[in-house]
């Protein structure tokens, strides 16, 4: 059995920072779960445009209010805490978060915890390695 206490991976390798997010990672590939885990925080007023090309993502929001809106052509929800979305088709979007956004966030395949956005805010496909 995994038990992890968030406190526990505050500032760690395992808490990884950005400019309009920061991402707290509870479960990664290497826990051998199948999928990964994240408590991540998105900075008030800020617009994070995403792409998970080689990931599924299930989003639910437990602080904040905010927004998320599909491109190139919407539409755009409403973010609130109790509200759920799942990126079902590798959903290009802009996160856009009036106050801090604080979400529980899964994705399938897991995440390594050594991935970077590129360019387009994709994460790289995940090898036999990971």
């Amino acid at each position: 059995m995994l038990v992890r206490q968030l406190s526990e991976i505050i500032d760690t390798d395992r808490d990884i920072k950005a400019e309009t997010w920061n991402s707290r990672r509870l479960l990664l590939a290497g826990d051998k779960m199948g999928f990964s885990l994240h408590d991540t925080l998105i900075h008030p007023g800020t617009e994070t445009e995403i792409w998970y090309q080689n990931h599924l993502e299930a989003v639910y929001c437990i602080e904040g209010e905010g927004e998320i809106e599909l491109i190139p052509d919407g539409p755009t929800y409403p973010i609130s805490p109790g509200m759920m979305y799942a990126l079902d088709k590798n959903d290009r979007h802009l996160l856009r978060a009036k106050s801090q956004l604080r979400m529980v966030c899964v994705f399938n395949p897991p995440v390594t915890g050594q991935e970077v956005h590129d360019e387009n805010g994709v994460y790289p496909a995940a090898t036999t390695d990971s």
